[in-house]
């Protein structure tokens, strides 16, 4: 794999200067300059190295309303770095190759050919150099559901049936590549916080629905992160006393009520047929009544889990995604019954926003990971 030889500022004011424009740009001079607390003259100096890189450009002239020129508004090269980012299921290898911002410019996937830790490794090699192509490629990101610690060792992964595989050093020794890897939800977290719809706000909240329910958390910018983020601790927080029981034998949990897994188990049940996730909120659209009765208990439940993470973080957004997230479309009503339920009724409305995230999302994710490291000029995990 051909590695990117073009640096980028590992330290001080070139690389505030360069965060500034990467995260929030393009951006006016002077905005830049206020942002960061910098002389017009400092900054002029500062944006001309950056600009010889290759890293930073002026943009396209904008209007000021003003007579005379208009200005000009520093934007990233984004094209200046690419990277990998990879979802591993423990059936699945999902990948796509990014530019700096983490715009996906190709993606692919595969079935897993084994779940044994060398043998994935070797897979992960394979398929990120065909991936990468001739581009050259300045780190790699891997998110999985799972306990990751900060040296990139893959603590547990019940999909994959993994303990302490050292899965950095494994990719690294292979591709000779920077490598980061992260639980996947903290990884998507970090991709609303850097690029999405929680670029620039102090707090927010992700809350995901698939074959469990996550949930991630951003204060002063910054995602609040932990090895226990990969325990799915929020997939057992109560919602329903007379709810069904959940694998772990919790009743009306999370994960028992939200889960798309469940969700389908409840509406075949209602139908005396089996159904999947889709189809039982297609019946549920349509007013089919067994069905439209589970969907709105669980569209209720995801606004109960939504109004205690509001009561406690106090958000300025919360995004719904995952794979399950067009429930909040088809239980709007229930949902927003819940949030009213457990909410102050002087409580500031609540702005939500669905994302509808698929693999390729995911994958951006964990892009936004090996990103982060390589412009923050943090250590790779391996």
């Amino acid at each position: 794999m051909r590695v990117a030889p073009s640096p980028w500022p590992l330290a001080g004011a070139p690389q505030a200067v360069a965060l500034e424009i990467l995260r929030y740009g393009p951006l006016p001079r002077t905005d830049v300059a206020r942002r960061l607390g910098l002389s017009a003259g400092t900054l002029t100096r500062l944006a001309s190295e950056l600009i010889s890189d290759g890293l930073i450009a002026d943009g396209a002239e904008q209007p000021t309303g003003n007579p005379g020129r208009g200005t000009r508004p520093l934007r990233i090269v984004a094209e200046s770095h690419h990277f990998i980012g990879l979802k591993l299921t423990g059936s699945e290898l999902f990948g796509v190759r990014t530019n700096l911002r983490s715009d996906a410019a190709a993606f692919a996937s595969e079935p897993l050919r084994s779940t044994q830790a060398e043998e994935v490794a070797d897979q992960i090699g394979e398929f990120a150099e065909r991936l990468a192509g001739d581009v050259p490629i300045s780190g790699i990101g891997i998110g999985l559901g799972g306990r990751v610690d900060a040296q990139g060792i893959v603590v547990s992964a019940p999909f994959l049936r993994w303990h302490d595989v050292p899965l950095a050093d494994l990719v690294t020794r292979r591709l000779n590549v920077p490598v980061a890897i992260d639980n996947d939800l903290t990884s998507l977290t970090e991709f609303e916080n850097w690029f999405g719809d929680g670029a620039g706000l102090d707090r927010f909240a992700v809350v995901t629905i698939g074959a469990g329910v996550g949930y991630g958390a951003v204060a002063n910018r910054e995602v609040i992160n932990s090895v226990d983020a990969g325990l799915g601790l929020i997939g057992h927080w109560p919602l329903d006393p007379l709810g069904p029981l959940c694998p772990e034998g919790h009743r009306g949990c999370a994960h028992a009520m939200l889960a798309m897994p469940s969700i389908a188990t409840a509406a075949s049940q209602t139908m005396n047929s089996e159904i999947d996730y889709a189809k039982a909120l297609e019946l549920a659209a349509t007013g089919t009544p067994g069905p439209r009765r589970v969907v709105d208990a669980a569209g209720r439940s995801l606004g109960l889990l939504i109004a205690d993470i509001a009561n406690l973080i106090l958000p300025q957004l919360v995004i719904i995604g995952g794979e399950g997230a067009l429930l909040a479309e088809v239980a709007a009503e229930a949902l927003q019954a819940g949030i009213t339920e457990r909410r102050h009724p002087k409580a500031t409305p609540l702005n939500i926003v669905i994302s509808k995230a698929d693999d390729e999302l995911w994958c951006r994710g964990a892009a936004v990971r090996a990103i982060e490291r390589f412009v923050l000029g943090l250590a790779p995990t391996a």
